[in-house]
C-alpha cells in the first residue's frame, strides 16, 4: 500500500513543493472529506471542523517539504489534523477528562445480545463528553493503539485504556436509553 501511495502521490507532492495550486487542489479533493469527518468526530462541531480542516491543509502545504514518504501522505496529513483538533479543544478549554489516577482494571459488560445501527452509534458518540469522544474516535474509528493515543494526548497508556473503557460504557448507556 505504501509503495502504491508513493507512486501515486510522489509526482503530486513534488508539484506541491513547486507551488502548484492544481496539485494542492488534487490532494485537497482526495483527502478533504475523510479529514473533515475526523475533525468533526473530534470536535463535535461542524464550523470548528471546517476551520480545523482548512488550517490542517494550510499547515500541510506550508510544510510539504518536511514530508519524507516515511508514512503514507494520508497518515501524515491525519497527524497534522489530529494535532490541530486537540490544540483547538485545548484552546477552547475543553475538559478532556484525562486523569492519570483512574483504575486500570475496569470490567467489560457483555452486550452480545444488543445490536445498534451505525447512525445511532455515531449520534451516540456525538453525545459523549469531549475526552471520551476523542479517545474513542482515535482508538475505535481511527485505529490508533493506546500507546499512540497516550503519546498524542500526553497521557499514560493506562489512562488511555481506562478512558476508552469508560467511553464505551457511557456509549452503551446512551445507546440503550435511545
Amino acid at each position: 500500500m505504501e509503495d502504491l501511495d508513493l507512486k501515486i502521490h510522489a509526482p503530486i507532492i513534488e508539484a506541491c513543493r513547486k507551488g502548484s495550486n492544481k496539485a494542492q487542489f488534487t490532494l485537497y479533493n482526495q483527502y478533504s472529506k475523510a479529514m473533515f469527518n475526523l475533525a468533526y468526530r473530534m470536535t463535535n462541531n461542524r464550523e470548528d471542523a471546517e476551520d480545523i480542516l482548512q488550517e490542517a491543509f494550510i499547515d500541510c502545504f506550508r510544510n510539504i517539504d518536511s514530508f519524507r514518504f516515511e508514512s503514507t501522505f494520508g497518515a501524515w496529513l491525519k497527524t497534522i489534523l489530529i494535532n490541530r483538533s486537540i490544540n483547538h479543544l485545548k484552546k477552547k478549554k475543553v475538559n478532556l477528562i484525562l486523569q492519570d489516577n483512574l483504575p486500570e482494571n475496569i470490567t467489560e459488560e457483555n452486550d452480545d445480545d444488543v445490536t445498534f445501527d451505525t447512525g445511532k452509534i455515531f449520534r451516540g458518540i456525538e453525545l459523549l463528553p469531549d475526552g471520551y469522544r476523542v479517545i474513542l474516535t482515535l482508538y475505535l474509528l481511527e485505529g490508533y493503539d493506546h500507546a499512540e493515543i497516550a503519546q498524542i494526548l500526553g497521557i499514560s497508556e493506562s489512562t488511555s485504556k481506562s478512558q476508552y473503557s469508560r467511553a464505551k460504557g457511557k456509549l452503551r448507556k446512551i445507546l440503550k436509553a435511545s
